[in-house]
């Protein structure tokens, strides 16, 4: 497990380093993007359809407030056409990871890992908790690129890989997207409960997986 942490944190910081840099560049942040988005409101919804799913699909590179894009989609484009684009930007998101990690994985875990017996440990870990991991990974911001490019890394089969993130992307966009296509600026409601609600659910989920883990 020791090793599976040392790679998610070292992966973790690359992504966080991109939003970083983002900033520090005057990247677009959550509200700016929010203004960004709705000013395309009256567009063509295909239009705005492409938007959605390239900046979904972008989180593999760049962190992006993915529940609040997905929201916004279903605000902008209403239900089920947001919930078709940004199904289509995380899908890529995370199929793109898992393939190039699985292509250049080896170059990869070379500069993580010291030796073949790390690079062992890591491929039994990830092995045992990989499928669960990527389940629970909509948790928190950056581990679902973290997760999808640890199963490219660990060389899991394509099969595993993409029915564990379509069990917990599908519900997870088709309820965000859905509560933002009933909101509104006089009723963003269901979408502050569609945010509380997603987060406790995933971070109760880790509690209860966490404690079934072997000491």
């Amino acid at each position: 497990m020791r090793i599976l942490i040392k790679v998610i944190l070292i992966l973790g910081l690359f992504f966080a380093s991109t939003l970083l840099i983002m900033k520090f560049l005057g990247g677009l942040n959550l509200s700016e993007i929010e203004i960004w988005l709705k000013s395309f409101q009256n567009s063509s919804p295909v239009f705005i359809s492409i938007i959605i799913t390239t900046l979904l699909f972008l989180d593999l590179f760049i962190a992006i407030p993915t529940l609040s894009i997905c929201i916004l989609s279903g605000y902008l484009l209403g239900f089920p056409l947001g919930a078709v684009s940004s199904l289509l930007g995380t899908y890529l998101a995370g199929i793109t990871g898992h393939f190039l990690c699985k292509k250049y994985g080896e170059v990869i875990l070379d500069k993580i890992l010291n030796n073949h017996s790390e690079k062992n440990e890591l491929l039994s870990t990830f092995n045992n908790i990989g499928f669960s991991m990527i389940l629970l990974s909509r948790a928190t911001p950056i581990l679902p690129e973290v997760s999808a490019c640890l199963s490219g890394l660990t060389k899991m089969t394509f099969t595993k890989f993409i029915t564990a993130w379509s069990i917990t992307t599908i519900p997870y966009v088709l309820i965000s997207s859905y509560s933002g296509s009933i909101s509104s600026l006089n009723n963003p409601k269901p979408a502050i409960y569609t945010v509380i609600g997603i987060s406790l659910f995933f971070w109760c989920a880790w509690y209860i997986r966490k404690k079934s883990l072997p000491k």
